[in-house]
């Protein structure tokens, strides 16, 4: 996948540039990149036909294309932090993170078949994600994120893309839902706040051979600190997080392309291996 440096201003939480585009416009692109996922067609990259579309309007994009899903009776399930390693922003050639929603029909157990021809270019990535015991409706601390989270388990992202390759820009990837196409997730056990989430080391697998490694420490220093940068993004965009919810911290290696027939399993210190068979 080739790295796109696209010199791009970085936004820290809670601050979005303004919107350059109206609503009729970010509606019918919205309607575009829904087409596109359900067609396997891909669209021309929107930051070349719009070079003035904002951070905001990929946000917007995005959170029409989820309003959609749930007006057809999707449920949203929670959310995905992309971008947080130096491995993803390094390969992707974006310097910050962003987010994505998660809905209910894109979240299957481990353990199952998943069709790579289902899919456009997809690409897996291995994440720990937490399932939240409480509320956090506003920008928290890591400390009051910690307290938060009831449950951890290692996940698989499965990434895909609506453009013609992975040469996009950050507010391709934002208003494509960051790129999240499906969540399988592994066995989920009671988080203990005291553990050392940063030390955590795992291991990706392919059909027995080690493909990837990485530890805790590659997402932001530590994934509750992902979490915790959610917490501030989110109540700019209007999205609370809830209880129940599940947030996927982002990848711990770089992205590796989903191949057919083979057999991927994560591991780690002390979550429960996450395994997914590709046809």
């Amino acid at each position: 996948m080739a790295a796109r440096p696209t010199g791009a201003r970085k936004h820290p939480a809670g601050q979005l540039p303004g919107s350059e585009m109206d609503e009729e416009i970010l509606a019918e692109l919205a309607k575009e990149l829904a087409n596109a996922a359900r067609t396997c067609v891909p669209v021309r990259l929107l930051s070349e036909r719009f070079p003035g579309l904002t951070v905001q309007d990929a946000y917007r994009i995005q959170r029409i294309n989820m309003e959609a899903r749930a007006a057809a009776g999707d449920r949203i399930a929670g959310h995905k932090i992309g971008l947080t390693s130096t491995a993803m922003q390094e390969q992707m050639g974006i310097g910050e993170p962003d987010s994505g929603v998660v809905a209910q029909s894109m979240v299957a157990p481990g353990g199952g078949l998943l069709r790579a021809a289902d899919f456009m270019n997809p690409r897996i990535e291995t994440e720990i994600a937490f399932r939240l015991g409480r509320d956090l409706p506003g920008p928290s601390d890591l400390d009051t994120v910690r307290s938060a989270v009831a449950e951890a388990f290692l996940a698989f992202e499965i990434l895909d893309t609506v453009f013609p390759s992975w040469d996009i820009t950050l507010v391709d990837s934002i208003a494509d839902n960051a790129a999240c196409a499906g969540v399988i997730t592994g066995p989920a056990v009671p988080f203990d706040p005291a553990w050392d989430l940063a030390a955590e080391k795992i291991r990706l697998e392919a059909d027995g051979e080690v493909v990837a490694i990485g530890e805790g420490g590659d997402v932001l220093g530590d994934p509750l600190k992902a979490l915790v940068w959610l917490t501030h993004r989110l109540p700019v965009l209007g999205t609370p997080l809830r209880a129940g919810d599940i947030v996927l911290a982002g990848s711990v290696h770089a992205s590796l392309q989903l191949t057919p027939r083979t057999h991927f399993r994560a591991t780690s210190t002390r979550l429960p291996a996450v395994q997914l068979r590709v046809d």
